[in-house]
């Protein structure tokens, strides 16, 4: 009797193996999982000469946007898909400095609901609070988000206008030892990008910004 009910239980664990196996991988955890397109630009080139990143490295590089555009996925049971965020970063240093403090104001998408706005502020606090610092607001803004192959287009009204363009012929994956800096979320598919127009208009953390025509973007996919 024992040695049945020994082979009845080997047979129900392999049946039950066999069927997880056949499912494939866990899928993310559908409360909190968020996942789409991000870019960011900084004040300081990314993607630079020996020379030009030295210069730059205790002047610049102090302040950075960072713009998450969700695909797919929800936070807390709400879902964001569609939705995009803006975040202004600045800190007293250079932005590779992580242990620097920094302050920050979320701008969340005016088209999203009020418990769509808390759950999306909570994500992104949740899991890039190193990056954000202290957040200083949240606040609501229109944003549109426009990709087309990797050329990116963001435009958060009164805010700030950004357009970042590929590199040609992927010149950072070719001179990886010429990219200085690490983005400031987790992405996959890393590339930096040609920044045409960047800047923070919002004078809410005590200054505006702008920096054009050059390295000074990453952009990728992420998940939180």
């Amino acid at each position: 009797m024992r040695n049945l009910i020994t082979a009845l239980a080997l047979t129900v664990a392999t049946g039950a193996a066999t069927m997880a196996q056949a499912a494939g991988p866990a899928a993310p955890n559908a409360k909190n999982y968020v996942a789409g397109d991000y870019v960011e630009a900084r004040t300081a080139s990314v993607f630079a000469g020996a020379c030009h990143y030295n210069g730059e490295l205790t002047t610049a590089g102090r302040e950075a946007e960072m713009v998450w555009h969700v695909k797919e996925g929800a936070w807390n049971g709400v879902s964001l898909a569609g939705l995009s965020a803006l975040a202004s970063v600045a800190s007293d240093s250079n932005l590779q400095d992580a242990d620097a403090p920094r302050r920050s104001v979320l701008y969340i998408d005016a088209r999203a609901t009020p418990a769509q706005a808390q759950a999306l502020a909570d994500a992104l606090k949740a899991r890039c609070g190193k990056s954000l610092g202290d957040v200083a607001q949240v606040k609501r803004v229109s944003i549109s988000f426009a990709r087309t192959g990797e050329t990116y287009r963001v435009s958060a009204k009164g805010v700030s206008e950004l357009a970042v363009n590929a590199m040609p012929d992927h010149a950072c994956c070719l001179q990886p030892n010429l990219v200085w800096y690490q983005p400031l979320v987790t992405l996959s598919n890393r590339r930096v990008g040609f920044t045409r127009v960047s800047g923070i208009q919002d004078k809410t953390l005590g200054s505006s910004w702008t920096k054009s025509n050059q390295n000074t973007a990453f952009y990728g996919a992420f998940s939180l």
